[in-house]
């Protein structure tokens, strides 16, 4: 089943399934007449299952029939928390409605000028189209089509055309400086804008390398730079400029040797630094410094089409892809509004707006489009309504992962995870053979503790794992307990 405008604008927090989930009281699933006689759902009290989870902070949850919408279970539904990941579920949706799922973004290699004897008498720009999943291979596979066309020299300058999307400097600036699933975006990205830094041990000193591998490839990078300095903390700093992504490392932290991904903060220079480079291994003569292109007209040289949106929201689904969810989030606005918007948080109110029409002051409140900001809050009634109106059969399901949580395996459950520090979500559908699908959504979070982090504690907090582990176990004694008692 297709997923409308009509359906989500017209009926989201609205409309028959609006009635069901409309100020979801807290409470135990109703006794369900089964055969001849009523069956009781279970006989633990919810509250008393939250309570044995010993899980600091707030708990809340709504569990419903998937196709009427009729709440069969609630705790603290209308109670707002942080989605954390689960936000992608609803910018899956978003991009859906605005984009189409057979959509493609378009990288393009433009000329200025005619090719004369195998040089290009004008500029060479790389246009980007915002293509979330762009890696090295795919910029490999457009300078081999610029070599077997017979270009050997660009008499202009190599330009980047990057106007299609704003370029994001960062997802959150609450997180630190160098975990991957916090880098810049915009309409050039690059193997999900990560740069990959190596290190060995050499003498008293080590050797590192910055560079963007792909298999075939392994190009050298001068525009992100890294220096190992002689201290114990921190670990990294950053310090970024208009053409450097400068960084150092603590000597303390790297041991014999090894290696990490780490964010780009300029992923247009740095995309078109890993195609310059790529482009002169094949002999082709293109030199002087990157510039801007004020204009993506000329004639096209090369091209690559990603994978339709489908796989893209399936594999972002699946990994959780920060860097995609954004891209994809302000793809749609842009294409909604008629033009690049200014940023996340102008983006995401697009979307909320998209989400909550018709719903007066209720509804989603989010800052950006993969979840990963602390400020972004919605209900579990709210969720499990998006879900609910979404459709059971509906193609956001369908793109969901698997999420195992009996032994049964004629229960089936599709979800979307969501994990910050101390906060744990989940979003999605539970199938059971015979009886009514269902819709849900649980979030668990500790937001106070979570804001009392400092910087340096919010990779790997004390007590995160722990609280986390809890968590899910609350999550699967939940869908144990739906999936598998006669409710529906």
């Amino acid at each position: 089943m297709r997923l409308t405008r009509r359906m989500i604008l017209g009926a989201l927090l609205a409309g028959a399934a609006d009635v069901a989930l409309a100020k979801v009281p807290d409470g135990t699933i109703r006794p369900r007449r089964r055969g001849d006689g009523a069956v009781r759902a279970a006989a633990t009290p919810v509250a008393q299952i939250v309570e044995a989870a010993r899980l600091d902070g707030a708990v809340s949850f709504v569990v419903a029939d998937a196709v009427t919408g009729e709440v069969l279970e609630a705790f603290q539904p209308n109670l707002p928390q942080p989605p954390a990941s689960t936000a992608k579920a609803l910018t899956t949706l978003y991009g859906i409605d605005k984009l189409g799922l057979s959509h493609r973004f378009v990288t393009q290699v433009v000329g200025t000028g005619p090719i004369i004897n195998g040089r290009l008498e004008g500029d060479l720009i790389l246009v980007g189209g915002g293509d979330p999943g762009l890696d090295t291979r795919a910029l490999g596979a457009m300078a081999k089509q610029l070599k077997r066309d017979g270009l050997r020299e660009v008499a202009g300058h190599f330009r980047l055309h990057n106007k299609a999307l704003p370029e994001i400097y960062e997802i959150d600036p609450e997180q630190p400086d160098h975990v991957a699933y916090n880098p810049g975006v915009g309409a050039l990205n690059l193997n999900y804008n990560r740069v990959h830094f190596e290190w060995k041990r050499a003498g008293t000193g080590y050797e590192v390398g910055m560079g963007a591998p792909a298999v075939g490839y392994a190009p050298e990078i001068a525009f992100s730079t890294m220096e190992v300095v002689d201290r114990s903390a921190p670990i990294y700093t950053l310090v970024t400029t208009d053409t450097r992504d400068a960084w150092t490392v603590a000597k303390t932290a790297l041991g014999s040797g090894g290696s990490r991904w780490l964010p780009v903060r300029k992923p247009a220079l740095y995309t078109g630094e890993v195609f310059q480079t790529v482009v002169q291994s094949l002999g082709i003569m293109m030199q002087g410094a990157i510039l801007p292109a004020q204009s993506a007209e000329g004639t096209v040289l090369a091209r690559h089409e990603s994978a339709p949106l489908s796989e893209i929201l399936k594999d972002m689904l699946e990994y959780s892809t920060n860097a995609t969810a954004e891209i994809v989030g302000l793809s749609a606005s842009s294409k909604a509004f008629g033009a690049s918007v200014p940023g996340l948080r102008q983006s995401a109110a697009l979307m909320n707006d998209w989400l909550n029409d018709g719903a007066g002051p209720r509804g989603a409140v989010l800052t950006d489009h993969s979840g990963l900001g602390d400020d972004s809050r919605i209900s579990a009634a709210d969720m499990a309504r998006a879900m609910v109106l979404s459709g059971y059969d509906g193609e956001l399901r369908q793109l969901m992962k698997p999420f195992r949580v009996v032994d049964d395996n004629s229960i089936k459950v599709d979800a979307k995870t969501g994990t910050l520090n101390f906060v744990s979500a989940l979003t999605g559908y539970v199938a059971r053979p015979g009886r009514t699908p269902l819709a849900f959504a649980i979030f668990c979070s500790d937001v106070e503790r979570r804001e009392a982090l400092a910087m340096e504690q919010r990779e790997r907090p004390e007590g995160g794992r722990a609280w986390l582990g809890r968590a899910r176990t609350l999550q699967r004694r939940l869908l144990r307990r739906w999936a598998t008692i006669a409710l529906g």
